[in-house]
């Protein structure tokens, strides 16, 4: 199980040059409204796109998806890769927009 972060912690570090935010939704999905300031990586391609967006495997990294399972699935690819400080957004947009974010 991934190591999980809450919208509200996200929330508050939007901006931070220490994160870097990952949107793992489809490129058409991500057209349709990211959290601004986040990059989009398709789950099924982060293992080839990680290391040229984020090249420091120390960096903090929140991903997120629509419900929170993708970006689960995403932040174990990249524990699995070595990074260490990769966070699943806990139930993702539907918790953010729900926060009204």
């Amino acid at each position: 199980m991934s190591k999980q972060v809450s919208v509200e912690d996200v929330h508050s570090t939007l901006g931070s040059p220490t994160i870097a935010l990952i949107d793992v939704r489809t490129p058409g999905e991500f057209a349709r409204g990211p959290i601004q300031g986040s990059i989009n990586i398709p789950v099924d391609e982060i293992r080839e796109k990680i290391e040229d967006a984020v090249p420091d495997k120390e960096k903090t990294i929140y991903l997120y998806c629509l419900s929170g399972s993708r970006s689960e699935t995403a932040a174990n690819i990249l524990t699995g890769l070595g990074y260490t400080n990769a966070f699943s957004m806990t139930n993702g947009l539907l918790m953010w927009r729900s926060k009204r974010y």
